[in-house]
């Protein structure tokens, strides 16, 4: 996972590259997560006020999830000038995820996470949709579309 002075470097890098854009006007937020070997998802819903992580092989990551959270706050208070109440957040694992089931498909997983979240659909897949998802997603950037 992460720690939390590397969530303080990324914060204080994020700063000089988002002062022009105002994160509190997005409804979803979507972060790819590299833990070095594997992919995983963290997804700031600014309706719903949470964090959530997804990670197809169900690991724990709650330093990223605060880390985000404290993000936010922090973003909120620099651009807002007021702090915000993070007491009302929610930072949460999600564990009813597809399940990866093996060592090499964590990215396809963590692509389709953000596509299935971006388009409020329930994740209606699993391991054995992941050749397909893969021929898949070659044919969109191919072709510069999305199916």
């Amino acid at each position: 996972g992460i720690n939390a002075e590397y969530g303080k470097q990324w914060y204080q890098r994020r700063v000089r590259g988002f002062r022009q854009v105002d994160l509190f006007a997005c409804d979803l937020i979507m972060i790819p997560i590299h833990l070095g070997m594997h992919w995983c998802l963290a997804a700031i819903d600014m309706r719903a006020k949470t964090v959530t992580y997804y990670d197809s092989l169900l690991g724990d990551n709650h330093q990223c999830t605060t880390a985000l959270r404290d993000y936010i706050a922090a973003e909120h208070l620099a651009k807002k000038k007021k702090p915000l109440d993070i007491a009302e957040w929610k930072c949460i694992i999600r564990k009813d995820l597809p399940e990866q089931l093996n060592g090499c498909d964590c990215g396809v997983f963590t692509c389709k996470y953000a596509e299935y979240i971006s388009q409020d659909k329930p994740f209606d897949f699993d391991q054995s949709d992941m050749p397909y998802f893969r021929r898949r997603m070659i044919w969109e950037m191919v072709h510069k579309t999305l199916l």
